[in-house]
């Protein structure tokens, strides 16, 4: 079964840094991609903020580009999100998704999902 476990959120001040953990529990398929995704307060629509294909070639949305870095550890099955000079609008749930496609990995294609992590920023 597999199941995604997402940590490290908390709350910062802007221009802070935290590092978010995705365990990727019973997730052994490989060809696909992982992601980091955030949805803002209840109802909108989860926004693609960094992905990882199968080959680990990465890409981030332009609001993050240059602050947040994707990465994993295979062995431990862990995607990671560091997240520096964190803005306020960077407040959001954080979400990791596993087995995405590699094609546009920023979209909302996944079949597995975490429950989250908060992030606040303040100002």
């Amino acid at each position: 079964q597999v199941q995604l476990v997402e940590s490290g959120g908390g709350s910062v001040q802007s221009g802070g840094s935290l590092r978010l953990s995705c365990l990727l529990s019973g997730y052994t398929h490989k060809g696909y991609a992982l992601a980091w995704f955030r949805r803002t307060p209840p109802g909108k629509e989860r926004e693609g903020v960094a992905a990882i294909d199968s080959d680990g070639s990465t890409i981030y949305a332009n609001s993050v580009k240059g602050r947040f870095t994707i990465s994993q550890d295979n062995a431990k099955k862990i995607l990671y999100l560091q997240m520096n000079n964190l803005k306020p609008e960077d407040t959001a749930t954080y979400i990791c998704a596993a087995e995405g496609t590699n094609v546009n990995p920023l979209l909302a294609i996944y079949n597995y999902w975490g429950q989250g992590t908060q992030v606040t920023v303040s100002s």
